[in-house]
């Protein structure tokens, strides 16, 4: 279970994370221009070169984002005996948080992808490289890292771009190493055979990735966390992450009890994809390495990535604008609280399955004073998701007089739904919630101190599976009728 349940509190706590990661680093190259005229020579387009920019690329990328996240890591990868090289070991002096472990190959120059970019579109791509596997030497020194480096890392992040430092027998034992450490391991896979991650925590796949390794179709929701299942049988990792670029990501466990997660994709507009993939691992890497549940790292890395898709090239994505698009969100997300009582059972049902605490209390709201708000986080401070029944105007008015309520439903649930410490809003028209509280058996029900324990409607249904009864303090000087009554005068 996750110890942080607000995500906004979370990204605040990604500079606390330290994440190892170890991939295939190369060296990118944005080569920006213009395109005016077609050549005399040929029918192609005459490319008048402008400036160019490099950047960390491939295994770098992913270090690039945890370092714009705010967290610390420590980077291992091999580079070649070449001026290439020591342009990445300048580009790693930009970021201070990562503490690089280069080890020079000599059989191997350092990998060079240059695009030539025209009017922000990619024009082509030219990439210089050897692929080859790593000497079991150079395999025994990466592991010696890992394994001392472990030590103060809480996530191992192997980040695979297939140009041979990560070979199947070096994966197989860092992930081993890992698991004597009792650290997660996240793979950002690569080719179309994922079994030499078994015992992985995590893989993340893309659609393409996903389809190749399994030979089934993902053309739908259905599909995919069908073949995702596949992979999670047939090469013994524990969950599966399929990112799916502007459409968002599925979340796949091993355990049969959680059901597929599906996160809408988060782009406001979609402009470059390249790269999305290291912002997604590189967020769900600093979450995870701070606590968060699994479900709730790949909710932020889904936003992540929707920021990084709507930048040019491989663009990371930095704390702030994640805070920024998540307290957007934030505005829009009230309605998605507003929900039916089957709506309600269906997310209960997820949230049991993650072994999350249901919390329950339930009144009018009619006016939202500061005696709600005390009891509202009271409440939330008991349960891990916290469910508010309201009652409709006609049962309000049944209640309360013909002069109630003041503000109709919609109205109530709007501003309930608008609250952090509020997870669901359902409206019932009864004139008590029994019949919610029997449905969704919460496994804490929560009244104000001026009630008794047996005045609580439906304490004995929930008393009787185990669940318990909390009496809030009240906030004294507040209440909806005394208000209105100052109001009136």
């Amino acid at each position: 279970m996750s110890d942080i349940y607000d995500p906004v509190a979370a990204i605040d706590l990604l500079g606390n994370a330290r994440v190892l990661c170890i991939g295939d680093l190369m060296l990118d190259r944005f080569v920006m221009g213009d395109v005016e005229r077609i050549s005399p020579e040929a029918p192609i387009p005459v490319f008048r070169v402008g400036k160019e920019i490099k950047m960390l690329g491939g295994a770098g990328n992913v270090a690039r984002n945890l370092s714009a996240l705010g967290t610390i890591t420590e980077f291992i990868a091999t580079v070649g005996d070449d001026t290439a090289a020591k342009e990445v070991k300048e580009l790693f002096r930009d970021e201070p948080a990562t503490t690089p472990h280069l080890l020079v190959n000599k059989d191997q120059p350092t990998s060079i992808k240059t695009r030539f970019v025209a009017e922000n579109q990619q024009m082509m791509r030219v990439d210089r490289e050897i692929v080859l596997p790593l000497s079991q030497e150079k395999q025994k020194k990466i592991l010696d890292l890992a394994n001392k480096a472990l030590k103060r890392c809480g996530v191992l992040v192997l980040s695979d771009y297939g140009k041979g430092v990560l070979t199947p027998s070096g994966v197989e034992n860092l992930i081993i190493t890992a698991a004597k450490a009792e650290r997660p391991v996240i793979v950002d896979p690569k080719g179309d055979n994922f079994t030499c991650y078994r015992g992985a925590s995590l893989i993340t796949p893309n659609l393409r990735e996903l389809a190749a390794a399994t030979h089934m179709p993902v053309s739908s929701d259905e599909e995919i966390a069908t073949a995702a299942c596949a992979i999670i049988a047939s090469c013994g990792v524990d969950a599966v992450l399929v990112t799916r670029s502007a459409d968002g990501m599925t979340l796949v466990r091993s355990s049969a009890k959680n059901t597929p997660e599906h996160f809408a994709g988060e782009a406001r507009e979609v402009f470059d994809v390249s790269g999305a993939g290291d912002t997604a691992v590189a967020t769900l890497a600093a979450a995870i390495a701070v606590g968060v549940d699994l479900s709730d790292a790949a909710r932020l890395a889904n936003v992540a990535a929707g920021i990084s898709v709507g930048k040019a090239g491989t663009a990371v994505v930095h704390g702030s604008e994640l805070l920024g698009a998540l307290r957007h969100q934030d505005l829009l997300s009230g309605e998605a609280k507003i929900v039916s009582l089957a709506e309600a059972l269906e997310r209960v049902s997820l949230w049991h399955s993650k072994d999350l605490k249901i919390g329950f209390t339930n009144g009018c709201f009619d006016l939202l004073h500061p005696g709600h708000i005390s009891l509202l986080d009271q409440a939330k401070a008991a349960c891990d998701r916290l469910i508010v029944g309201i009652n409709s105007d006609s049962s309000t008015t049944r209640l309360k007089g013909r002069d109630r309520p003041v503000q109709p439903e919609s109205a109530r649930e709007t501003v309930l739904a608008s609250l952090a410490a509020v997870d669901l809003v359902v409206v019932f028209s009864e004139d008590t919630p029994i019949r919610m509280i029997e449905a969704i058996r919460p496994d804490v029900l929560i009244k104000g101190a001026d009630y008794h324990l047996d005045e609580v409607v439906g304490g004995d249904v929930v008393q009787s599976y185990g669940g318990r009864i909390l009496l809030a303090e009240i906030e004294p000087g507040y209440s909806t009728t005394s208000t209105i009554e100052r109001i009136a005068k």
